[in-house]
């Protein structure tokens, strides 16, 4: 069984910046893809960024490209989002996944089924 917990969420203003972890536990291998999802209130759950096991390929949603940054360290289990120049629309509950089901796909990235593995959330919120 796999764990995610993720960490980093809180308050910023608009152009502030944020950093959010995931840390895996369990039987986790560094093959598994990496993925990030946020959730707005009244919204349904969006791909935000993924990155891959195999070959460290990464792919954003055209709304963060340029200002997040998605990381991963297999040694420590850990994946990072960087999120910098926030703006409002970025409010949103964050959660990382973990997907088992082989190489990364272009196409994969952002469907949620493909997933096995899921954090709680934390919440982000860019206010002014």
């Amino acid at each position: 069984q796999v764990q995610l917990v993720e960490t980093g969420g809180g308050s910023v203003q608009p152009g502030g910046s944020l950093r959010l972890s995931c840390v895996v536990s369990g039987e986790f291998d560094s093959a598994y893809t990496i993925g990030w999802f946020r959730q707005a209130p009244g919204k349904e759950r969006e791909g935000v960024s993924c990155i891959s096991g195999h070959d460290s390929s990464l792919y954003y949603t055209d709304s963060v490209k340029g200002r997040f940054i998605i990381s991963r360290d297999n040694a420590n289990k850990m994946a990072d989002l960087q999120m910098n120049d926030l703006k409002l629309d970025d409010t949103a509950t964050y959660y990382c996944a973990a997907s088992a089901r082989g190489p990364l796909l272009a196409n994969l990235c952002f469907n949620q089924d493909w997933y096995q593995y899921w954090g709680q959330g934390t919440q982000v919120t860019v206010s002014s």
